[in-house]
């Protein structure tokens, strides 16, 4: 029976990872969530978030943060564009500090530095993982 609970309690767990939504399914975030970066630049990179599909915090938006300023609030299955003039930059996630009830009380701070080139495409993926939270992640396509 003690192997039965264990089996249950790991599958349980492994649910809770996210997965890269195909890109059909993904949807554009709402403009009233956009907060910045959404001018085109000459000359600019272009920079593409999206949200892996996941249980772990479905229910709340992630804030994207660029150069440590708010971007967007994402939720599950969404992606957005910004337009980011070339050089050194810090992308970041944390709460949702504006949404109020439980999202906006956990402690959530994940960052990574990025180099824009003129004219070039970056993905990144927000992430969620059973063992690990949220995280942020350079995507290869």
């Amino acid at each position: 029976m003690r192997v039965f609970w264990m089996m249950l309690a790991a599958a349980s767990l492994s649910g809770c990872t996210s997965f890269r939504a195909d890109s059909e399914h993904l949807k554009a975030v709402p403009a009233e969530r956009l907060s910045a970066w959404q001018q085109t630049l000459s000359p600019s990179s272009e920079l593409v978030v999206d949200r892996d599909i996941g249980m772990l915090g479905g229910g709340c938006y992630v804030a994207l943060l660029i150069d440590r300023e708010p971007a967007a609030l994402l939720a599950v299955g969404e992606v957005a564009t910004f337009h980011l003039p070339p050089g050194e930059h810090i992308v970041g996630i944390t709460t949702d500090k504006q949404g109020g009830l439980l999202c906006s009380k956990g402690r959530l701070n994940r960052e990574l530095r990025l180099q824009a080139q003129p004219g070039e495409r970056q993905h990144l993926r927000i992430v969620s993982e059973a063992k690990t939270g949220f995280g942020i992640v350079l995507d290869p396509r």
